[in-house]
């Protein structure tokens, strides 16, 4: 990760707050062409993949996959959505991230209140367990017992954390709101409306296209989008030179530039993954759209090196598994043992 402007001439991180205010006002137009830019290829290719799979299975799977990634930009954009930075109409963004969520498997309510809860306490030791990636420190992993030592690692392996664990999160965890049983009926509904909304949709092409339709077109869209999701959502937080700290020394902004990374992607994937990469921007302001934020960093490039990462090194952060409130930075376990 580069660290060229780390030490000289750095704003505070409270000082960014006013400078981004600047860019949190949405334009209704851009916002509009781009969720059409977004769904209307994601219908087409979804519709192809079903017509093809008439003829073969091989190459509908393939169209599958590559609609995974207009999947992936829906997704990105009811996140938008939740933050209400899409639209100024706060009831039209909620109801377009309502909608989106029936695609993405994702109860748009349910969603939008843990993933406040991860934006209001990312970094802080004392708040994990809610829309975050279980990361456990160096004393506590120790502590644990044998058992609760493979359990972990298991957890944080990572054909468990990119693989098995979005197949897990996004068609069975979703279906039930998790975490907020006791918060109230309104998630309850967004579960549920949700699940009724995709039990519909799954009959229709079951019952227009067969099982072969649901196994070979739609399974493979979301299950990509859900693993590519997912590292995108690990990677903007557990990178080595990342932010933990226990509540009394935490801060939020601190937190939110120092604990999120500038994933720099190429200019294609970065377009299919709607700028979320720049996540230390996002963080210290979630109000800006995301196609805003290229602005930010042309305007303010002292933002384009705090935390940068390339593709190349964002596949070191696999190795990842411990926080070392020593060192404070994430370790390997094989680190963690010397």
């Amino acid at each position: 990760m580069s660290s060229d402007f780390r030490t000289h001439n750095q704003k505070d991180a409270r000082e960014w707050v006013p400078v981004l205010a600047k860019y949190r006002q949405p334009d209704a137009l851009r916002s509009s062409f781009e969720l059409g830019v977004s769904v209307i290829p994601f219908i087409a290719l979804w519709a192809m993949a079903l017509w093809i799979a008439n003829f073969s299975y091989i190459a509908a799977f393939g169209v599958a996959l590559l609609n995974g990634a207009f999947l992936l930009r829906m997704f990105c954009i009811q996140h938008d959505c939740g933050h209400g930075s899409f639209f100024d109409n706060r009831t039209l963004s909620d109801w377009v991230g309502r909608v989106l969520g029936v695609f993405t498997f994702t109860p748009y309510d349910v969603w939008r209140r843990t993933h406040s809860i991860h934006h209001s306490h990312a970094g802080d030791l004392d708040h994990r367990g809610i829309g975050d990636v279980m990361t456990l420190t160096v004393e506590e992993y120790n502590a644990r017992t044998k058992m609760g030592r493979l359990k972990y690692r298991m957890y944080r392996h990572p054909l468990v954390m990119f693989g098995l664990g979005p197949s897990y999160l996004f068609m069975l965890q979703n279906r039930l709101p998790l975490g907020l049983m006791n918060h109230g009926k309104k998630y309850w509904i967004s579960a549920m409306g949700t699940n009724a909304a995709m039990a519909l949709i799954g009959f229709l092409i079951v019952f227009f296209g067969g099982w072969q339709a649901l196994v070979f077109v739609t399974l493979p869209t979301v299950l990509l989008a859900a693993s590519v999701g997912v590292w995108l959502f690990y990677v903007q937080h557990q990178f080595e030179e990342t932010h933990w700290k226990t509540s009394e020394n935490w801060q939020l902004h601190e937190a939110a530039l120092e604990g999120s990374s500038h994933y720099d992607l190429p200019v294609v994937l970065r377009w299919f993954t709607a700028n979320i990469g720049i996540h230390h921007v996002h963080h210290l302001y979630s109000r800006i759209p995301f196609y805003r934020l290229t602005d930010v960093l042309r305007d303010n490039e002292e933002l384009v090196h705090r935390g940068r990462m390339t593709l190349r090194e964002s596949f070191r952060c696999a190795r990842l598994d411990l926080w070392d409130s020593a060192q404070n930075k994430l370790v390997s376990f094989k680190e963690a043992r010397n």
